[in-house]
């Protein structure tokens, strides 16, 4: 166990890895505190999640599902930070004896979803100039 630590070290401690920081990321259009990098969006799923419903008016838990390939589980709990942030709405009602949940983009995650992609343009267009 102690040769493990050791090699933990010495690879933590290796020039390569302690490289000078990366250069600041350019925020986009005058700078304001909406424009910061979002990491709640940031999220594969929950980028999809926004991304899917900015182009579908209503998507239901099992659409969403199917489109990124997640277990319930994960999906829900990706779902609920969305909810809890105000990005997302959930209307719950029943198709015969099933439970339906159908999810919906709210003009507070547009935005944020807007401004996300910006932020994103803004790096891919420095990175293009370096």
């Amino acid at each position: 166990m102690k040769t493990v630590a050791r090699r933990r070290e010495t690879v933590m401690r290796s020039p390569e890895t302690n490289r000078s920081a990366p250069a600041p990321v350019p925020v986009p259009r005058g700078g304001s505190e909406d424009s910061k990098f979002d990491r709640l969006v940031y999220e594969r799923v929950r980028l999809g999640i926004m991304s899917a419903l900015a182009v579908n008016a209503r998507l239901t838990f099992n659409e969403l599902k199917a489109l990124f390939e997640v277990s319930d589980g994960n999906l829900s709990a990706h779902a609920r930070k969305l909810e809890e942030a105000g990005y997302i709405e959930c209307s719950k009602s029943f198709a015969g004896r099933r439970p339906k949940s159908e999810y919906r983009l709210t003009p507070v995650g547009r935005q944020a979803l807007y401004r996300y992609l910006e932020h994103i343009e803004a790096v891919i267009k420095a990175t293009r100039r370096s």
